[in-house]
């Protein structure tokens, strides 16, 4: 299995357009690194990639990533994306994705009709079979081209921003397993509200595994006079007790990342005690164009 991070930001990047904290400016002139927003595209064969999640910024995150760029004319590597929820930091991409290319997409009905109420399916329906739509059933197992198997399950998260008038469904927010024909383990969890089984188990599988690290803290955006905390945005914080890096710390993966990183969050600081602790823990911060081979 091979696997490319393409970006590790959450919603927004770093820097993000509409900020000018610190760590935003920081980017801006290049003294510490750039992030887009979070996906990795996997591969079990090196020649059919997928992507976990279609973020705005996938133009520039395929150009930056060779593997994924077209091997003949109008002939993608890419075969399609998984969506673990309706985010739109999460499937905005797909609208960039439109040209004249079949893309097979995995989503839960839950997630499909979110979609559904804004223009998306249209605008991916330019030709008879533009788009192949699977279900993500939580604890069925699909199998995806070039050798891997994904099994979606239930995580506690939030309703997407547009969704907000809608009723919560467990099939919001999930997370993914992705096994390769040589059982190497997987496991994305960019969007995690609390520990649960399901995601413990998870994390307990995983060969490699990447984790909700929006937070640091739970209420690190007071500064920027946003009241809402961590876990009321849906998000578990790194840091104290209880925090995801205990989790994180006791696990047997080789490699254990955060991903999905706002930018208030100060592990962005490549000599920060934040950064330290995590990197004492065993655990990275992903990085954009980082590979991982199993």
């Amino acid at each position: 299995m091979r696997i490319r991070v393409l970006g590790a930001a959450a919603g927004g990047g770093l820097p993000q357009w509409n900020c000018a904290c610190d760590l935003c400016e920081t980017a801006r002139r290049g003294d510490i690194r750039p992030s887009t927003q979070a996906s990795v595209a996997v591969s079990g064969d090196g020649v059919s990639w997928w992507l976990l999640g279609a973020t705005p910024d996938v133009a520039r995150q395929i150009e930056a990533n060779p593997e994924l760029h077209p091997k003949s004319p109008r002939r993608s590597p890419i075969a399609g994306a998984l969506l673990v929820n309706g985010e739109i930091d999460q499937c905005l991409g797909l609208l960039v994705l439109r040209e004249s290319h079949p893309l097979e997409i995995l989503a839960t009905p839950g997630v499909r009709a979110g979609l559904e109420r804004n223009v998306l399916l249209r605008t991916l329906g330019r030709f008879e079979g533009h788009t192949t739509w699977r279900e993500l059933v939580p604890g069925r197992a699909v199998h995806l081209a070039g050798k891997l198997t994904a099994v979606a399950f239930t995580v506690t998260g939030k309703v997407p921003i547009h969704l907000a008038d809608q009723p919560p469904s467990p099939d919001d927010n999930l997370g993914l397993r992705l096994r390769g024909a040589d059982g190497q383990t997987l496991v994305w969890l960019p969007s995690v509200a609390m520990p649960e089984p399901a995601v413990l188990a998870a994390a307990r599988e995983a060969d490699v595994l990447f984790f909700d690290g929006t937070f640091w803290s739970e209420h690190e955006l007071r500064e920027l006079g946003v009241t809402r905390s961590a876990r009321e945005m849906g998000h578990w914080p790194i840091s104290g007790e209880g925090g995801s890096l205990e989790l994180l710390r006791s696990l047997p993966a080789p490699r254990r990342l955060y991903v999905h990183i706002n930018n208030s969050n100060p592990i962005w600081w490549p000599h920060s005690p934040e950064r330290a602790e995590v990197e004492a823990a065993g655990v990275e911060v992903a990085r954009d164009g980082q590979e991982i081979q199993l």
